[in-house]
């Protein structure tokens, strides 16, 4: 009865990860960019398009990233996280559902839109990834993590497979609003296994005690977080060789798309190598789980990551589809495994009964490393009139991340977290 509990658990936890991995595919990588280029800001002059939505992505990451150390405090103190996560899922839906409104020339609304969306994904995705450690032991959290990702890519590429028929068949911009509407409606319905079979882990109140204003305790906590980080050594290094790579993967993700409508490869070209991405990353995210165990988390990434810087120099030779549907594939085949081994490394480096703290430093690392990809892609594109140099500049994001992830000791940080209690 146990195991089947815990099973029962696991799965509503990669449950989440199905639903609003659909806000990363339909939205943030594959509909929204192109229909925003081609349509609702057409009337815009040159790259234009292009380089207000790297802009968008930027403010986004940044509002994001200030709160999400704070956020992970409170959530520590209050024994919150799932309520905070049911929080910021709620906004982000709503956002993505009013994208629906959005035609030609709304290019402002549809930004604002976005942002707010991004915004709620973000937020949310701090208290889901927290909640990684109670679910799952140290000898199954690299599998369980990449379970998550796989079945998010399988979710968000039911949903994009059926929004591309939707877009072929229904006239007009009718099919690419629809397809953000059911965007809204699928993260919603399978946030609801989460709330309520993933128990809520209990309250940290060590260092602090009862009775302090939830917002208080919170300033305090992250205090006391920075004074941890020097007892995790191993943990800061990772965490900025994450703030690197990771910059580089999440432009990829946000950046590709628009990228190549700039360079005139055509929608369902753009949205179809998009799905295929997704398709890709199921048995690859399983593979690297597995693979990762066998090699070791740290070296697994380090393997994913020389894989980028390849598909980062030939994105700026790309000129055709099937150009575009070649680099597709090999995106797929790392992205969803190397964020999934990051994820789980660091989940098994950080203290249990401090995890939202230490995950809202994990999501600032990434937000604001995150803040720095698109802007660059932007300016070097607002620049030189082109973005080809900006899919290059990449480059130096996953190197860097690799020659910081040698510094890395995986077994003493992990010894460090089992042994070492906050408070």
């Amino acid at each position: 009865m146990e195991l089947k509990l815990h099973r029962r658990i696991v799965n509503a936890w990669c449950l989440y990860d199905w639903g609003n991995s659909a806000f990363s595919t339909t939205v943030e990588a594959a509909v929204l960019p192109v229909y925003f280029s081609s349509v609702v800001a057409a009337g815009l002059p040159g790259n234009t398009a292009t380089v207000y939505w790297g802009y968008a992505a930027s403010i986004a990451l940044l509002i994001s990233a200030i709160m999400a150390p704070i956020l992970g405090s409170i959530g520590d103190y209050t024994g919150s996280k799932k309520r905070f996560l049911a929080v910021f899922a709620a906004v982000g839906i709503v956002a993505t559902g009013l994208l629906f409104l959005v035609q030609q020339g709304d290019w402002l609304l549809a930004l604002g839109c976005t942002i707010v969306a991004s915004i709620g994904f973000a937020g949310a995705a701090i208290f889901y990834d927290s909640l990684l450690p109670h679910i799952a032991g140290a000898d199954e959290i690299d599998y369980v993590s990449s379970k998550g990702y796989a079945l998010g890519y399988l979710g968000g590429g039911l949903l994009l497979a059926a929004n591309i028929g939707m877009i072929q068949l229904l006239p007009g911009t009718l099919g690419p609003r629809l397809s953000f509407l059911s965007v809204a409606f699928w993260w919603g319905a399978f946030t609801v296994p989460l709330l309520k079979w993933v128990p809520e882990p209990p309250r940290n109140v060590a260092g602090i005690g009862e009775g302090v204003p939830a917002v208080s305790a919170g300033f305090r906590r992250l205090g006391q977080t920075f004074r941890h980080l020097r007892q995790y050594r191993q943990l800061f290094f990772f965490l900025l060789a994450f703030w690197l790579y990771n910059d580089g993967i999440g432009t990829i993700i946000k950046m590709a798309t628009i990228y190549g409508a700039e360079i005139g490869i055509g929608m369902m070209d753009l949205i179809g190598a998009l799905l295929l991405t997704q398709f890709v990353g199921i048995p690859c995210s399983l593979f690297f789980g597995k693979f990762g165990s066998r090699i070791g988390t740290k070296r697994a990434i380090m393997l994913g990551l020389g894989w980028y810087t390849l598909i980062a120099i030939a994105g700026y030779f790309m000129s055709a589809a099937w150009h575009f549907w070649a680099l597709a594939l090999a995106v797929g085949m790392v992205q969803g495994g190397t964020q999934a081994l990051s994820r789980s490394l660091f989940g098994r480096m950080v203290p249990k009964e401090a995890s939202a703290e230490f995950y809202g430093f994990y999501d600032v690392s990434s937000k604001f490393a995150g803040i720095a990809g698109p802007a660059l892609f932007a300016l070097v594109g607002q620049l030189t009139g082109s973005s080809r140099l900006s899919i290059v500049a990449l480059v130096v994001f996953f190197v860097g991340g690799i020659i910081l992830l040698t510094r890395v000791d995986e077994e003493e940080g992990v010894r460090l977290a089992a042994e070492t209690t906050t408070g």
